[in-house]
């Protein structure tokens, strides 16, 4: 009978995405012996301290956290060692020190949202959708020195569809992903793992830290462009834009959900066309039909709701 590995775990997560490996590890009987998160932070609008996904998840299990600020820090690092863990989870968390990633016996792997070594960085699933990818995948690696370089120890590849947002992947991929870990984390536990060295001659494609800027639509652009833009950022952070409606101040507005109509015009790219219940802009090579808006300071809304009580002008365009 082969034999196996005691395996003591420290998992290091924070958002939503990384519970769903958490529950995996917890619902697969692995002794997880720390759970690694970021500090509570001030949210909404009476800024109260809010516990992070993981956080809350981990209390609900009773399981021992530790929140460091500093992950170099003497005190954190003695905490950390005192676990006497030989394996280290990450998911969705952030860089570590070499300090931190060397610690444990048996490695340091970490789950990221791509097929690596396509698109490292902080918005893989974002930017497959925004340039208009057809296929994605979940990767598990070991941590090195540098970003989402590591030796791949094993990946899952799925379709995107024409239709797909980042909310539909995100929460496909974080399904896939916790699975994905548990057969890495069976490997380790058998020492029957196999790497492969990611290839470095490739032309890569960066997931760039999602900003306002980057965030923004160019109506100038292709319908094709503007429509992945827009469903890679719906329903967070959201793709957003100007409005200009006769001489008012132009409004920031965010657009979520919308219909690609593909056909020729000779309208300025950016018009708007509003009837009693449809709102269309217009676009190089057609039209995107505008299903869920948000007007500054307002909610969500659908825009049938809109068109009842916001009257837009002839010359109205999104800038």
């Amino acid at each position: 009978m082969t034999k196996t590995r005691d395996l003591r775990i420290v998992f290091m997560g924070t958002p939503d995405f990384a519970v769903a490996t958490l529950k995996a590890l917890i619902d697969h009987k692995y002794n997880v012996v720390g759970v690694i998160t970021a500090p509570d932070k001030p949210a909404g609008r009476g800024q109260k301290l809010r516990a992070s996904a993981v956080k809350q998840f981990a209390l609900e299990r009773h399981l021992n956290i530790l929140q460091p600020t500093n992950l170099k820090a003497e005190s954190f690092l003695e905490e950390l060692k005192s676990l006497n863990a030989n394996l280290q989870i990450i998911v969705a968390f952030r860089m570590l020190p070499k300090v931190v990633w060397q610690m444990p016996e048996y490695g340091t792997f970490n789950l990221h949202a791509s097929l690596l070594p396509q698109y490292r960085g902080a918005a893989p699933i974002h930017w497959a959708i925004i340039n208009g990818e057809t296929k994605t995948g979940v990767t598990t690696f070991f941590i090195d020195e540098k970003i989402d370089t590591g030796a791949v120890i094993l990946s899952e590849a799925t379709h995107i569809g024409h239709k797909t947002t980042v909310g539909d992947l995100h929460d496909e991929l974080m399904a896939i992903g916790s699975e994905l870990v548990i057969k890495t984390v069976k490997q380790i536990e058998a020492d029957a793992v196999s790497t492969t060295i990611q290839p470095q001659n490739e032309d890569l494609k960066t997931a760039y830290k999602l900003n306002r800027d980057n965030c923004k639509i160019d109506w100038s652009q292709p319908i094709n462009t503007i429509y992945n833009k827009i469903r890679g950022l719906n329903p967070f952070p959201t793709a957003w834009c100007y409005l200009e409606n006769d001489d008012k101040k132009p409004l920031s507005i965010k657009i979520y959900g919308v219909e690609k109509i593909e056909e020729t015009h000779n309208l300025e790219a950016g018009q708007l066309i509003a009837s009693k219940d449809e709102l269309k802009v217009a676009c190089q090579g057609g039209y995107l039909n505008i299903l869920e808006i948000q007007l500054p300071g307002k909610r969500k809304m659908d825009v049938k709701s809109l068109l009842n009580g916001f009257n837009f002008s002839e010359s109205a365009k999104l800038l």
